[in-house]
């Protein structure tokens, strides 16, 4: 089990299933909750929602530090899900806005002088808005074109404030690995429905431009349920069970937003050296309430 500040991150690929079912709570061996599935939302932004938080990357430099922090708290022990990156602070050559764009990039090379330093072979970035802003339900859009080369893990998540991993909810936006080109997977763990426990609630869509051009990756999230996209087409729906159960549904408080890309691990596989630099390409981050 991973802390909230680190965090997991990721799922199985053994969990993902078609790209056009919705999701309903599995039982893993208890009586599955009879709950009428909401509509899925409408296509964008849904009507009368305000604009609440947003970061269009029209400033040059490093991120907005009012906005993101840097996640580096596992760079000397090693991440989670045996992930090979070094996430670095504060350094252009791995986070930088420039044009309109924020552009994270993972590098072939050892940061052995950084104290920090874990012996990793590759440097990349890990940026939170935890500690500087967070939602409870809204809808986010993400505008972002995708590395695909092999051994890269590019992922727009979510996860909850409170701190522990997997009780506090999880929900993955986007997630892609190069070895799967144009495979998004989209996600939502909880205590209860989570990949360690053989309960990970993944969906998968087919995006096969996903690194040659920019989409949007959208999340809808309200009381009654989680909702993933891409080019205003939902492929999943989580479903509030509304029993009351906090380990099946965690998501009526707080969640922080996080981008990064990792290398190899679990999920990413084997890297190919020749692919570096890789760059994760974000043109805007917007999240809308009532």
């Amino acid at each position: 089990m991973c802390s909230i500040v680190s965090a997991c991150g990721g799922s199985s690929a053994s969990t993902a299933s078609s790209a056009t079912s919705t999701s309903t709570p599995v039982s893993n061996g208890n009586s599955t909750p009879v709950v009428s599935a909401p509509a899925l939302p409408g296509a964008g932004v849904p009507t009368n929602w305000k604009l609440v938080w947003a970061d269009e990357f029209d400033r040059s430099g490093l991120p907005d530090a009012s906005k993101w922090m840097f996640d580096t708290e596992r760079n000397k022990a090693g991440w989670y899900n045996n992930e090979a990156q070094y996430y670095a602070k504060d350094r252009l050559e791995n986070s930088m806005v420039e044009n309109g764009l924020l552009t994270i990039t993972a590098r072939k090379e050892q940061l052995s002088a950084a104290p920090d330093f874990g012996g990793q072979a590759y440097t990349s970035a890990r940026l939170l808005t935890r500690g500087k802003a967070s939602w409870t339900y809204g809808y986010f859009e993400i505008r972002a074109k995708l590395p695909c080369g092999l051994g890269t893990w590019p992922a727009i998540w979510t996860l909850g404030s409170k701190g522990v991993w997997p009780d506090d909810g999880e929900i993955d936006i986007m997630e892609h690995v190069g070895k799967n080109k144009g495979k998004i997977l989209g996600s939502a763990y909880s205590a209860f429905y989570n990949w360690p426990s053989g309960t990970g609630n993944t969906k998968e869509t087919v995006v096969n431009d996903a690194c040659d051009a920019f989409h949007i990756y959208q999340l809808f999230w309200n009381q009654e349920q989680v909702a993933i996209g891409v080019d205003n087409k939902y492929y999943f729906q989580f479903i509030n069970p509304k029993n009351g159960d906090y380990k099946k549904w965690p998501f009526d408080q707080p969640q922080y937003l996080i981008l990064n890309l990792a290398i190899g691990g679990d999920l990413g596989g084997t890297v190919d050296d020749s692919i570096f630099p890789s760059k994760f390409e974000i043109d805007y981050v917007r999240v809308y309430q009532p």
